[in-house]
């Protein structure tokens, strides 16, 4: 794709947005940066721009980014949003970060995409890769954009790149040496005309592009992702925590076991995988399945399960205090992930729950709130929501912020409770980002 002496227009300014920007400087473009927002909210990214002497407009699209060989999008850039509707009008190519990014990557790229799991798989296998001495750059929507890396990248070394629906829905050419399907579950629905059927589409696109020498790895136990298989070329491997594969890895009488052909050449313990919860079990598996189709060593791959920690805001602990878990998990922006947080602590809970809504349904989680949760402490705009859903079945407080919140749950623990944070909703009514919202949860349990 070249670009060298060519305008080059970015919609949105976020981290993916001012990767793309830089990446095309560094490859002799000339990028312009649009995002529709102010510039109040994204000062980091204005700062950047500004040291990089890239041209950039807040609050608005002008004709400007019209003037342009090619525009990419990021991945918070709505499809049928009015700037892009006009680009396609004019004729101009839109492509998605990653796509971009992907046509001057040197490596192999494992690309990770599922509802929930991304960023801890993600991280994990990069770390697992690493253990084993393959050099792993861990990249995509896990919080450092595949642009920022990928000239970085050199031929024999690995990408580990966590893949969105959105950073998928733009792509032409992007073809990952292993990608993987963890889960599909509703989320994201208002940018998919509230259809399933679109989301789950909009997934399988990451396999679209692999042939007979690629690798396509997938949960056997996610009705949704083996309804929704189509039209894929790539050798496919599955993990199932129920099932036994004969290509892939499955769980049976405390092991993992992996399986090719029949024939067995990788097994560890349970025990050996130092993430909790049974979700984190299918994660590890996928991650299994990818280090053995590029032959990874045995016991490097047991080493990484068995030094890897858990990923900032997900399934966080962050303190004991006097036998109470204060467990950070504020990326769970769905309700999918609230019921894999639940799931994973036998012990009582008092749940932080709430944030901007986006549609949520909680029935799914109803019964494990009555068997686990002690009391709910609703935030946000979603706080009423939740209360009108929970109040008749566990005791529900609607608390005015996040820091209220883990005081009053401090002061009505008993040795043996975990204070949760996990919202189910996405975090832009009162912060920046769930990582903002996670910081501000753990500050605040510092103080405590």
């Amino acid at each position: 794709m070249e670009v060298k002496g060519k305008k080059i227009s970015v919609i949105g300014a976020a981290r993916s947005g001012v990767g793309a920007a830089k990446l095309v400087k560094k490859l002799g473009g000339i990028p312009f940066v649009s995002d529709f927002g102010s510039k109040e909210k994204i000062i980091d990214a204005v700062n950047q721009l500004k040291n990089e002497n890239i041209d950039f407009e807040f609050g608005g699209h002008s004709d400007r980014v019209y003037e342009s060989a090619l525009m990419i999008v990021s991945p918070g850039v709505p499809n049928d949003s009015q700037v892009l509707k006009n680009a396609r009008a004019k004729g101009i190519k839109l492509v998605s970060e990653i796509e971009f990014a992907y046509h001057y990557c040197k490596g192999k790229i494992i690309a990770i995409t599922g509802t929930n799991g991304k960023t801890t798989t993600t991280s994990l296998c990069g770390h697992v890769f690493n253990t084993c001495g393959y050099k792993t750059h861990i990249a995509g929507n896990i919080g450092i954009a595949f642009s920022e890396i990928v000239l970085d990248v050199k031929e024999g070394e690995f990408v580990s790149l966590e893949v969105s629906s959105f950073q998928l829905d733009l792509i032409e050419k992007f073809k990952p040496a292993a990608a993987m399907i963890l889960n599909i579950t509703p989320d994201h629905l208002n940018r998919y005309e509230n259809s399933l059927d679109r989301y789950a589409e909009s997934k399988q696109k990451i396999y679209k592009n692999q042939n007979q020498s690629d690798f396509l790895i997938l949960n056997k136990d996610s009705q949704v992702v083996m309804k929704y298989l189509s039209d894929y070329k790539s050798k496919s491997l599955y993990f199932s925590i129920s099932d036994e594969q004969n290509n892939g890895c499955f769980y049976f009488g405390g092991e993992v076991i992996f399986k090719l052909n029949g024939k067995e050449n990788f097994r560890c313990s349970r025990n050996d995988i130092k993430i909790r919860g049974e979700h984190n079990l299918a994660n590890a598996m996928s991650v299994i399945c990818a280090a053995k189709v590029f032959n990874l060593d045995n016991a490097g791959i047991v080493k990484g399960l068995q030094t890897f920690e858990s990923v900032e805001h997900r399934l966080e602990l962050v303190r004991e205090i006097n036998g109470v878990k204060f467990i950070n998990d504020s990326k769970a922006t769905n309700v999918d992930s609230v019921w894999y947080a639940l799931k994973s602590f036998d012990e009582p809970i008092l749940l932080i729950l709430g944030g901007q809504d986006k549609g949520n349904d909680y029935e799914p989680i109803k019964e494990l709130v009555i068997q686990k949760v002690k009391k709910i402490y609703a935030i946000g705009t979603s706080a009423e929501k939740v209360f009108n859903f929970f109040h008749s079945d566990v005791k529900v407080e609607i608390e005015k912020s996040l820091e209220d919140a883990v005081n009053k749950a401090s002061m009505e623990t008993q040795k043996g409770d975990v204070v949760l944070l996990s919202p189910a909703c996405a975090s832009f009514d009162m912060f920046n980002n769930y990582e903002h919202r996670g910081k501000v949860f753990k500050e605040a349990v510092n103080k405590l």
